[in-house]
């Protein structure tokens, strides 16, 4: 059985962030969590690379880990949809 996004996306934290796993529940935001902008931005990347998608700049609002699971889910149903349909 494959790991869920919020199980990937909870590694992510730990291991690149050295977060505490008990703070990473979805209703957490992002700031409360300790991620500063500069973070942020780094952390879009290993995303990016972990889940093989693209994350816009600017069309995306993500504050809490829920926003960001769901933001990673339907971009990779989009994305797959456009590189599969090529």
């Amino acid at each position: 059985m494959s790991e869920s996004t919020l199980e990937r996306v909870k590694r992510l934290f730990i291991d690149k962030l050295a977060l505490n796993e008990r703070e990473l529940v979805p209703t957490a935001t992002l700031d409360s969590i300790g991620l500063d902008s500069l973070d942020k931005i780094e952390f879009m990347f290993v995303l990016e690379d972990e889940f093989k998608i693209k994350i816009p700049d600017r069309e995306v609002q993500i504050n809490t880990i829920q926003d960001l699971i769901d933001t990673i889910d339907r971009l990779v149903v989009e994305q797959a949809d456009k590189t599969g349909s090529g």
